[in-house]
This record gives structure tokens, sequence and C-alpha cells, in this order.
């Protein structure tokens, strides 16, 4: 019986991790320290807000999401629904395109149609109905795509922006951020939104008291949604690496 006794709990023992008498516990076990307890820091803000220029490589990074490669292939011509086509004649109207047929784009993202439709129909509100002044929406735009290293959609923004008042002058210094010398107090802070929006995920109050000095309250809603609405278009063209169509010089255009 007490043998009996005894097995059972070296058994429960074993059961429960602890080693039994004169067992010597795992090299590995004995040596592993017990994991850190996560603690409450002081910090507020991250460490990831670019305010400033940045240098990396134009052509490793365009080799690396702007190839034409893509990774899946786009719809076919007599694939494409009604409302496809819809879309399509919409953008075209909006932004004019250099592509004949249906774009490469969205060919292929709308083989996701529920995500094409939803993208599409929020570019097209930002842009057609946004309340912005248009210079400023497009500056949001290429800073942007700047910082998230988006070749493809830098090259075309800088067409429409320099169409909507941006100067060559400007376009280079959005890429030198909002610490660079000659933007106004309003620029800079639009600037300064996106960097805060790109690395922290949300708009100091600092730069939100500039912003409202000059936006009302639905510009102020805006931003956000606009930085994250061409931040997931970004993020699509650079993961199905969508080659750089004609005109569209990548990150060197100005």
């Amino acid at each position: 019986m007490m043998t009996f006794g005894l097995n059972l709990a070296i058994a429960m023992s074993l059961a429960a991790g602890a080693p039994a008498a004169g067992q010597v516990p795992h090299a590995a076990e004995a040596a592993a320290p017990a994991a850190a307890k996560p603690t409450e820091g002081t910090k507020v803000h991250c460490d990831r807000i670019q305010t400033g220029f940045e240098p990396f490589d134009y052509d490793a990074r365009e080799k690396q999401v702007a190839s034409g490669d893509q990774r899946i292939a786009p719809l076919k011509p007599e694939e494409f629904t009604p409302e496809a086509q819809e879309i399509n004649a919409q953008m075209r109207a909006f932004f004019g395109g250099r592509e004949q047929g249906i774009p490469k784009t969205l060919g292929t993202v709308y083989k996701h149609p529920g995500l094409a439709r939803g993208q599409m129909q929020l570019g097209l509100e930002l842009n057609k109905n946004g309340k912005l002044p248009p210079r400023e929406r497009e500056m949001v735009i290429l800073r942007t795509a700047w910082l998230v290293r988006s070749p493809f959609e830098w090259g075309e923004h800088v067409t429409y922006g320099k169409r909507l008042g941006l100067t060559t002058e400007e376009v280079e210094r959005i890429t030198q951020g909002s610490s660079a010398p000659g933007w106004n107090e309003h620029d800079r802070a639009v600037l300064r939104g996106v960097e805060e929006l790109i690395g922290d995920h949300a708009v100091s109050d600092e730069t939100w008291a500039i912003l409202a000095k000059t936006w009302d309250e639905p510009q102020l809603i805006e931003l956000p949604g606009l930085v994250g609405s061409y931040t997931l278009t970004a993020m699509l063209y650079n993961t199905l690496r969508f080659g750089l169509i004609e005109g569209n010089t990548g990150f060197r255009k100005r």
C-alpha cells in the first residue's frame, strides 16, 4: 500500500512538471529564467515618427515592390462584371488613365470584389467629395506614399499634385518632411500630422491645435481617413508588386 502511495505521488509530481525525488531537471529547464513580467512604462509617444529625410535605396525598393512580377495575375477583360466596368469608368473620368483598357491595379484587386469596391469607392469619395483643399490633400497623400515607400503611389500623385498646385520645389521638400525649412506653420502641421499617424497612429495635441486654426471638424476627421486610405492602397500595391506604368518614374519623379 505504501509503495502504491509513493508511486502515485511520483506520478502526480511528474504530471505537475516537478522532478521526482532523485530526478535531475532538464538542463534547459533548469537554466531558463522566469519570464519577465511586462511593466507599464512612462513613454507616451513612440520613436518611429520621421519628420525629416531618411535615405534609402530607391532602386532596391522599387525592385522589391514594383518589379512588375505580379504575384497575382489580373482578371481578363471578359471576366469583368458590369460593376467593375462602372468603377473603372468613374476612376478614369476623375484621374485620367495612361493604360489601355482595365488598369492592372483594378484588374488584380478586383479578384476580391468586396475589397476592391470599398477601396475604390473610398478613394473616389475622398478625392471627388473630400473636405480638404486639393493641394493639401495631395501633400498628405505624397507624404504618406513616401513614408510607406510606395513608388507607384508616389509617382502617380506627383503628377496629380502638380496639377493641383504643388510646385516641383514643394514636391522635393515633401521628401524632406515637416522639419524642412520653407514650410509655413499650417503646411508644416499637415505634414507633421501624416508623420505622426504613420509613426504613432495618432495626431498629437500640438499638431491638432495648429490644424484646428484653419481646418473645420470634417477636415480634421478626414486627415486620418486619408492617410489610412492611401496606406491601404500602398500596402496592396507594394505587396502585389505592380510595375510602374509609362510616365511614372517612381521615387525619382518630381
